[in-house]
């Protein structure tokens, strides 16, 4: 998807009050299905991400966007122990830079009032304030990031990002500034415990931060520890663990099948925990493509990619032949309208016909490649396989012998949702 200027200033227009879990509310309430909720929530994403990055490389320069060869994402249930993990997953991958907090980002009054009802700060807020601080030079070899992302948009973002960087490793490789974009590593954590388990971890850590900060406070030795809002009502911790099973850990699952995703039962001791994260991620960097064998293929654009932009392309070439190549577009548009079409449609319960045509006007590859984008902007899917054969076409009169000619067949499968139609 493209983004225009007009996109950028109405999208800048409505301000950091974008935020996909609103707009999905509004959605529901107009009854709309969950696939048009979806479809929002990439759209939402989309523009998100397009605009944050364009406000980016106008700070900063494109050529100065540089941002860690690895990236930890670090997310769990209420109380799973992020914390008192992230400095031991520090330890285990050589990671010596502080840990990126998305809450301790997040200092604006509508967050915090958000955060302490267990509820989400804004998805464009919180993507451009992580974005931001991965380009801190000190988080160049690798950083971890801690609470993202934890929406659906977040989730969809995070793909861009992604993309986006793999694109910008294409780019570049090859030049002086290949070391500057290196290939983008990307581990999902999602450290998980039952809903019974995170509510009585966080009404725990509230008293044990409540008796903590009181005996600071009598002795004046130490540092009072921040008493969360949530960890001392037993309905705002429920609340916060349903956000998160509902609006986090989905949205995660997604992407088991696009990055490293380690899911680590938080269950038992700090050191029961620690020897599972161990384990998985001594697994999952055995899978990680060696640095040359991803640049040799990098080159090969993602499907998503070319889905993103197939619409736009087809419309493009269309018009194109019909600039540039009115003639045949118009032969190829006649023969479909007379041979093609009485046939498709004497196939329109079941979705699928094959016809065969050796007609002359394909044996220039354009009418093929017309064929197969007017079908597709009809709403059709067509495959064309081209078929040689040898066919008798004369006797030789001295030698009797059959001389045979060369017999092209176009072969043209379409497919189409068929009519469904009732029965019984």
């Amino acid at each position: 998807m493209s983004i225009t200027d007009q996109d950028l200033k109405d999208l800048n227009s409505q301000g950091s009050h974008i935020e996909s879990e609103e707009n999905i509310l509004v959605a529901q309430k107009k009854g709309n299905s969950s696939k048009k909720v979806e479809d929002l929530e990439v759209k939402d994403a989309q523009l998100i991400f397009q605009t944050i990055w364009h406000e980016l490389e106008q700070e900063m320069g494109a050529e100065n966007l540089r941002f860690p060869a690895e990236i930890f994402w670090l997310n769990g249930a209420p109380g799973a122990g992020k914390g008192t993990q992230t400095a031991f997953i520090m330890e285990f991958r050589d990671l010596t830079e502080k840990p990126i907090i998305v809450s301790e980002l997040l200092k604006s009054p509508e967050a915090r009032k958000k955060i302490d009802a267990g509820m989400l700060a804004g998805d464009r807020e919180v993507t451009k304030l992580v974005l931001g601080a991965l380009l801190n030079p000190e988080y160049e070899s690798g950083a971890i990031v801690d609470g993202y992302p934890r929406t659906k948009t977040q989730v969809e973002c995070l793909k861009l990002f992604h993309n986006r960087l793999s694109e910008l490793r294409g780019k570049y490789l090859g030049t002086l500034q290949e070391t500057q974009f290196p290939k983008p590593r990307f581990h999902i954590i999602m450290l998980f415990i039952d809903e019974e388990e995170s509510v009585r971890r966080q009404l725990l850590r509230g008293q044990r931060s409540i008796a903590h900060n009181a005996e600071v406070e009598a002795s004046g030795v130490g540092d009072k520890w921040e008493v969360r809002k949530t960890d001392l009502d037993d309905e705002a911790a429920h609340r916060r663990y349903k956000t998160f099973k509902e609006s986090t850990y989905d949205s995660l699952t997604t992407l088991r099948e696009l990055f490293h995703y380690h899911f680590i039962n938080a269950h038992g001791t700090v050191i029961e925990v620690q020897q599972r994260i161990i384990q998985e991620l001594k697994y999952q960097s055995s899978l990680e493509l060696d640095e040359s064998t991803y640049d040799r293929i990098s080159s090969i654009p993602l499907a998503d990619k070319l889905s993103l932009h197939a619409r736009q392309l087809l419309v493009h070439r269309l018009d194109s032949y019909e600039k540039f190549h009115s003639e045949l577009f118009e032969r190829v548009v006649r023969l479909i309208k007379s041979k093609f079409v009485p046939i498709v449609e004497k196939h329109s319960i079941s979705g699928l016909a094959y016809i065969n045509s050796e007609d002359s006007v394909f044996d220039d590859p354009l009418a093929i490649a017309i064929l197969i984008d007017v079908f597709t902007e009809r709403g059709f899917t067509a495959v064309v396989d081209i078929r040689r054969m040898e066919v008798p076409s004369r006797i030789d009169p001295k030698s009797y012998e059959i001389i045979n000619r060369v017999k092209k067949v176009y072969r043209v499968r379409i497919n189409f949702s068929g009519s469904k139609i009732r029965r019984g």
